[in-house]
């Protein structure tokens, strides 16, 4: 019985976090279209940012926001019914990845709130580079939880920088591609 509660719980997890990311990759494509549509007409502008202001409230507050916390509450539930998992180095350094996706959450919320007081403190190009932070955090977790330490750290190491180059090469080459 214990086993098969930690696999519920688990995958409940994993649901939760799945909407989480969804909800971060497309709210900063939001935030990208919102910048963008500044460089519009004045009659185009207020019409697409007041629809961008709807989209983006109700992304963050319906799905990106609850499905946070769902994946924090069944996380540490998680670690409560199996407590030996805090003594494992993947564990720690997975916490300390989540530890940095609240962060970006956080700057998330604030550049949300920046843009519905007409505040646009990013570059649409500085918005794509931030929104593959998240990829690279996603990757990181995956690879962690997937292969729970059995993984070469520094073959892990260069592959996650690797990753990071070839997402920053693909963001110039989409810039150059739109120019």
């Amino acid at each position: 019985m214990q086993f098969e509660t930690y696999q519920t719980i688990k995958a409940l997890h994993i649901i939760f976090m799945v909407s989480w990311f969804a909800g971060l990759f497309y709210i900063v494509r939001l935030f990208i279209y919102h910048t963008e549509a500044q460089k519009k007409s004045e009659a185009e502008q207020q019409i697409l940012s007041a629809q961008f202001i709807i989209m983006e409230k109700k992304l963050w507050w319906i799905i990106t926001t609850p499905a946070m916390i769902l994946t924090l509450i069944f996380g540490i539930w998680m670690l409560l019914v199996n407590p030996a998992l805090m003594h494992q180095n993947w564990m720690l350094i997975k916490l300390g990845f989540v530890v940095v996706l609240l962060y970006y959450h956080g700057v998330c919320q604030k550049i949300m709130f920046d843009m519905i007081n007409n505040k646009f403190n990013w570059t649409s190009n500085g918005l794509r580079i931030w929104n593959e932070l998240a990829t690279l955090v996603l990757v990181a977790v995956i690879f962690l939880v997937e292969l729970q330490g059995s993984m070469n750290w520094l073959k892990g190491t260069i592959g996650f920088f690797g990753v990071a180059i070839l997402l920053m090469m693909g963001i110039k080459l989409y810039k150059r591609l739109r120019q």
